[in-house]
């Protein structure tokens, strides 16, 4: 939010400097982030004076040029070569002196130096408007009043506003504070905690008065739920022109662009005391206005152009033939004013925050006006800044009040009554405060104290403080005015050390993470909120299980994920796409299901790998990340979290080409291996990617259980391997049932630990080079018996599958 320091001058008089304000505002919980200074002409007109041209001759070595003398004010006339053809002696023009820097119209800045001009000296430029930042004209230089002495500043003559602008980061819960006047009353509390006791200035309404009653306009409010106030009056004969100077640089400003003078004055009174207000063509209004909702399905064309369909739930602004505004929101493209209008509906109305809320999410607009109505407006104000905006119109418009103002308030919204207790106020500031300042704050802050007792305050909280209902409310508004700086603490530090085991979450999540980093990956955090239809990439998520947002930011963000995997391929994709293609990415998260038994968060460990394993070099070529290597990744990872008593098992997941199962005991700890091109082309992914799952809340149970300890085995195992030769539709996990078939007792693990497709195998092949582990516990196991168990093996693989060794 921005503020204005000369406006808010005008509503509290205060000479400090603007850093001490800004310190202040800050203390009160108006973190002031920045302070701009704002200049109405860029540059402030600096350096440049009124010149009196005392001669003019024709340059002798350019026609289009003339060679001027100037007095500048110093008695000491200097030589100027000018170029536009209605300069002339007798002039008063704007001189800009020698070292001033003017602004070209693409904002850079250029310096005024002494030069020669075909061989004539110049000591400075007389300026056209545009050169200057005062208009867009360059016909001509600028003739200024006779009347005016050489030397003057043309600052002064043209009052160029000087500004400093107040950056303020507004917390959610300050509604109040979303205007000039919030704040100036926000500062006033402070200033008299600080012993100034200033008067806050409102502007006076006093003149406002019905010209004539020639245009009445009835209102008609079906859903006084929706709309507690409404009040509306007409002004008829108005002029829509450029507003005056003064009110297009309050606007510029604060960031805004001057439209017209009745747009401004809504604009204007919008920031000076934070009441949204809206303009009708009254000419355009058919009958009544009406204040209701329509049926969903209702189309609606706004200021924008864009033809927004309603819900049944948007309160709007109609008329007797239809809509004519989006309540609170936006207005609409047939009832806006327009250069042509003359005769306008003023509307000032309080709307009910959540149903504005819900209806700007849903159509994604976002305008100063719905800023301030779903966060809650002052109530109490809405006639009272219609008068005023009704009066800066007719100053800056014309036109005559035509009616009497219409307020439609059948139930008054109420004042907040809360109690204040003493012993409770000391407990949670930590400081037992007298009873004259907490008294004194209160009363700085509108907050009316209604009875006084030994245990504490009755108090009435105003309307507009919608996040001051409560007494923990109340205290944190004593302390933020008294100063949390003020508040004495006690030198003695007390500590303690919490007992922590050594598998909390956190810490292994530490562990974990740096041994990723170790190894090149990078940490990412992605969206826990998706697309529901990622689920349809995989027969193992159900669209059912989705878990829903009740009010969504966008289709593409409407449920929570139920894997981690297709929002990380997002970011891989994302990064691709942007020339980053040698990825190592790991993720900490939770997916969430709606099951039958209920809602349930599922806590992982992803890890993605793509691209190279190593960059191009002049010592080594580019080589990529395999199959092999990533599985290196997972049992470096196992290893580290000391789960080592595992066995391979045939991937349940659908969501991999090639993949593996770590299992201990019957539940499964990782999922790992190549994804399936058909869900890497739904991401526009073409490069291979290796995706592994961690059970995250498994891996945390499984550090938990004690270590026991078993015997080292007397006997040796023995691995052999063998390297298969299949169709390429073969999984792995036909091998591994087949194995486990052949021998039950003797074979004790199969491993996959590489996978080969390409050059120099037979077209529709690919080769799995796989691992066996065989070990009799009770003897030494001899050749024979070990050839008996391969040689078997072996049989089954060719009868079952056709393989063949290569």
């Amino acid at each position: 939010m921005k503020i204005s320091y000369n406006w808010l001058k005008q509503f509290i008089k205060i000479d400090w400097k603007s850093d001490e304000t800004a310190a202040l505002l800050t203390d009160l919980g108006l973190e002031v982030e920045i302070v701009e200074k704002y200049q109405s002409v860029k540059g402030g007109l600096e350096g440049i004076v009124v010149g009196h041209v005392l001669t003019c001759e024709q340059h002798p070595n350019a026609d289009r040029l003339k060679v001027t003398t100037v007095d500048l004010g110093d008695g000491i006339p200097v030589q100027i070569v000018c170029g536009a053809s209605n300069v002339a002696a007798g002039q008063k023009v704007p001189v800009a002196t020698i070292g001033t820097t003017l602004y070209d119209k693409n904002g850079d800045p250029f310096v005024i130096k002494k030069g020669k001009i075909r061989d004539q000296e110049s000591h400075g430029m007389i300026c056209a408007e545009d050169e200057l930042g005062l208009g867009t004209s360059h016909e001509g230089i600028m003739i200024l009043d006779a009347a005016l002495k050489p030397g003057t500043s043309v600052a002064k003559v043209f009052k160029i506003e000087n500004d400093e602008i107040f950056e303020i980061g507004l917390t959610p819960n300050r509604a109040d504070a979303m205007s000039h006047l919030g704040t100036a009353r926000d500062l006033r509390a402070g200033l008299i905690q600080s012993g100034m006791n200033l008067e806050l200035i409102t502007p006076s309404v006093s003149n406002f008065r019905v010209d004539k009653r020639t245009l009445k306009i009835d209102v008609s409010i079906k859903d006084a739920k929706l709309s507690p106030r409404y009040c509306g009056v007409t002004i008829s004969g108005i002029t829509i022109k450029a507003s005056p100077e003064w009110l297009q640089n309050r606007l510029k400003s604060i960031g805004l662009n001057p439209k017209n003078n009745i747009i401004d004055v809504t604009n204007y009174v919008l920031h000076e005391l934070g009441q949204p207000l809206h303009a009708f063509d009254a000419s355009k209004i058919n009958g009544k206005i009406v204040v209701k909702t329509l049926p969903t399905g209702t189309k609606f064309t706004t200021l924008d152009d864009i033809e927004r369909t309603l819900h049944e739930e948007d309160l709007m602004i109609c008329d007797d033939k239809g809509p004519l505004c989006i309540a609170g929101v936006f207005g609409g493209k047939n009832s806006g004013v327009t250069e042509n209008t003359t005769n306008i509906f003023l509307e000032s109305a309080y709307f009910n925050p959540v149903s504005i809320r819900k209806t700007a999410k849903r159509h994604t607009l976002s305008t100063d006006a719905s800023f301030r109505f779903e966060r809650g407006v002052d109530p109490t104000i809405t006639e009272y800044a219609l008068k005023r905006a009704a009066l800066l119109i007719q100053e800056v418009a014309g036109g005559e009040i035509t009616s009497d103002i219409i307020d439609i308030y059948p139930k008054k919204i109420a004042d907040f009554p809360v109690f204040l207790n003493f012993a409770k106020t000391s407990k949670l500031i930590g400081q037992e405060l007298p009873k004259e300042i907490i008294k004194k704050i209160l009363a700085s802050l509108d907050i009316k104290v209604n009875s006084v007792t030994d245990a504490g305050l009755g108090l009435t909280v105003p309307a507009y403080r919608v996040d001051v209902q409560r007494e923990v409310d109340v205290i944190e508004e004593i302390l933020r005015v008294y100063g949390y700086n003020n508040i004495n603490f006690t030198k003695k530090l007390n500590a303690t050390v919490s007992n922590s085991a050594r598998t909390e979450d956190y810490k292994v999540q530490n562990i974990i993470g740096t041994q990723l980093n170790s190894l090149g990956f990078h940490e990412m955090m992605a969206n826990s909120l998706t697309s529901p239809e990622y689920v349809e990439l995989s027969e193992l998520l159900q669209k059912e299980h989705n878990v829903m947002m009740l009010n969504p930011l966008s289709s593409d963000l409407s449920a929570m994920r139920q894997s981690l995997l297709f929002s990380g391929l997002e970011a891989v994709s994302y990064n691709i796409n942007r020339k980053n293609s040698d990825l190592k990415l790991f993720e900490f998260g939770k997916s969430y299901h709606n099951f039958s038994t209920g809602y349930e968060e599922q806590k992982h460990l992803t890890l993605f790998v793509t691209g190279n394993r190593t960059s191009e070099s002049w010592t080594s070529p580019e080589k990529a990340t395999d199959f092999f290597l990533f599985k290196g990744y997972i049992e470096a990872t196992l290893s580290r979290l000391g789960i080592c008593k595992t066995k391979n098992e045939p991937v349940k997941s659908d969501v991999f080409a090639e993949g593996i199962a770590i299992a201990v005991g019957d539940e499964i700890v990782v999922e790992f291996g190549t994804i399936k091109k058909t869900i890497l082309k739904h991401f526009d992914v073409k490069q291979e990617v290796f995706f592994a799952d961690f059970n995250w809340s498994l891996v945390l149970k499984l550090l938990s259980n004690k270590i026991k300890f078993t015997d080292i085995p007397k006997y040796p195992e023995v691995r052999r391997d063998l390297a298969l030769l299949l169709d390429e539709n073969i999984a792995f996990d036909s091998i591994y049932k087949i194995a486990r078939q052949s021998e039950k007792s003797l074979l004790k693990n199969i491993n996959l630990f590489d996978v080969y497709q390409g050059k120099n195998l037979p077209e529709g092949k690919k080769s799995y080079a796989v691992s066996f582990t065989i070990q009799d516990s009770t003897k030494t196991l001899t050749d024979e018996q070990i050839d008996k168990v391969m040689t078997k093996l072996q049989k089954n693989f060719i009868a079952e599958l056709g393989a063949s060794l290569r």
